[in-house]
């Protein structure tokens, strides 16, 4: 993971101005249209009955976005990302892996004649595709349950559906936001117990 985060550092760091853009991939004064990559981490917990704290994943994504009015800078964006989810709590941790699609607005503020300011908002919709829980045993070797396959309380089911919002800032073509995902989907099979999926994310990444 450090290896990742630092390769993906160096290579943001080293691109050059992407000139015929006032503000990167967004031109807030005209229509557009960008695509991107993103890169990031993410801090991830299940809440409700089924309480686990933070665990950390990564992000890795393509996005899409247009230009949504003429009048102001709104713009709509979607995309695939992959992302890894889950929680931890005590010995037991359990981690699965995200295909996400989110349908976001953002709204572009002119900070400086270099620097856009992108708060965002809108639901996303994630499916996931496999997932592990692993639990340590009194001698201290890892066990592992299904996740998604077995009836115990520890199932998840594996669609997801919830609200992303947090601000982006971008600089020439570079691109960093921060936010907050608030899962709305219980993803636990049992239906007297409520696990739902919430996640902080810090992402970087480059405007086309």
């Amino acid at each position: 993971m450090k290896k990742f985060l630092v390769s993906m550092l160096v290579l943001l760091t080293s691109v050059s101005s992407f000139a015929q853009f006032s503000s990167g991939g967004f031109n807030l004064d005209e229509e557009s249209i960008y695509w991107g990559v993103r890169f990031g981490i993410t801090g991830a917990s299940l809440s409700g009955d089924v309480d686990m704290g933070m665990k950390t994943g990564m992000t890795l994504s393509g996005v899409v976005g247009l230009r949504a009015s003429d009048s102001t800078p709104v713009f709509l964006e979607s995309g695939l990302y992959y992302t890894e989810r889950g929680g931890k709590d005590g010995k037991r941790r359990v981690g699965y892996n995200n295909l996400e699609i989110p349908i976001i607005v953002k709204y572009g503020i002119k900070a400086t004649d270099d620097i856009a300011l992108l708060p965002f908002i809108g639901p996303y919709f994630s499916y996931a595709f496999s997932g592990k829980t692993k639990i340590e045993k009194k001698d201290g070797t890892i066990g592992s349950v299904g996740t998604f396959d077995e009836e115990e309380w520890t199932g998840l089911k594996r669609a997801n559906m919830g609200f992303k919002l947090g601000c982006g800032a971008e600089y020439n073509k570079l691109y960093l936001e921060v936010g907050y995902q608030l899962g709305i989907t219980n993803l636990s099979k049992k239906d007297a117990l409520s696990a739902r999926s919430n996640a902080l994310f810090v992402n970087f990444g480059l405007n086309f």
